[in-house]
């Protein structure tokens, strides 16, 4: 059932369709603003205290102001207007001082994921920067499509595998270990990832593409994919899909839903 889509717009709430904020805001003209993206079950949003720290980061690298506290009774109202529905939370704040809050209906996604490499070099000013300037990750994901697949993997131009454009990547070698890129390789820290990586045991470093095309199974992991596992890359299918531990890694987050919102994987969406 869709949700209803809602806006805050520095407090003020409205039909999404009826939001304004000023056309002269850099955060519309250059890009220049901070974003989270958080999974709302039954109106309660998951992880919320690591998505607003991870935003206030975002927002410190760009030596961008953040009231805190103003967002959070603004997203308490928004929600509390929004229901139990299931779907989405947009935060976004802006050069031009806006402080944004939408609901918004979860993405279709289907049960598994065909990838396709897309050859990206991290902007080194923006690592670890979750910014409005998403344009670059919008196009691979275009490229990926054209391509014939669902979604874009970003690999540096030496070969080091990344992520997906919203997502992380995790993938079993033929020895079996579970892998994944680390964090100093140039991907934004995942809370889903740090989920995963407290919850299994995974190996994080610098992995070159050919060792991705080893796998024997791989999943993408974040807040609205939760877990969701690989078909293909660039046109071959894995052995596995769904492999053992991609359903290993769903039912440890799936516990981790449980034990932090009371969710059980029965119910949750």
């Amino acid at each position: 059932m869709p949700c209803p889509e809602l806006t805050s717009v520095d407090g003020r709430i409205s039909e999404t369709a009826d939001a304004r904020i000023p056309a002269a805001d850099d955060g519309l003209l250059r890009g220049d603003g901070v974003f989270e993206v958080i999974r709302l079950y039954a109106g309660r949003p998951y992880a919320l205290t690591e998505h607003l720290d991870r935003l206030e980061r975002s927002a410190a690298a760009l030596e961008l102001p953040v009231e805190r506290t103003s967002l959070e009774g603004e997203i308490a109202a928004l929600l509390a207007e929004f229901g139990v529905y299931e779907g989405q939370l947009r935060l976004v704040v802006t050069r031009g001082g806006r402080r944004l809050a939408f609901t918004e209906n979860l993405p279709p996604l289907g049960d598994t994921v065909a990838l396709a490499t897309v050859t990206y070099a991290p902007t080194m000013i923006l690592n670890g920067v979750k910014s409005l300037s998403y344009a670059a990750n919008m196009q691979a994901t275009r490229i990926a499509q054209g391509r014939g697949a669902d979604e874009a993997l970003l690999v540096r131009p030496d070969g080091i595998v990344l992520e997906a454009p919203t997502s992380t990547i995790f993938w079993v070698s033929d020895e079996g270990a579970l892998l994944t890129p680390a964090l100093d390789v140039g991907i934004l820290a995942s809370i889903t990832r740090d989920r995963i990586a407290r919850e299994l045991r995974v190996e994080e470093g610098a992995f070159q593409l050919k060792d991705l095309r080893g796998a024997r199974e791989a999943f993408l992991a974040s807040t609205v994919r939760e877990v969701q596992p690989v078909s293909e890359i660039d046109g071959a299918g894995l052995p596995e899909c769904p492999g053992e531990r991609t359903r290993e890694a769903a039912d440890a987050f799936a516990a981790v839903l449980a034990n932090e919102l009371g969710i059980s994987a029965s119910t949750k969406a």
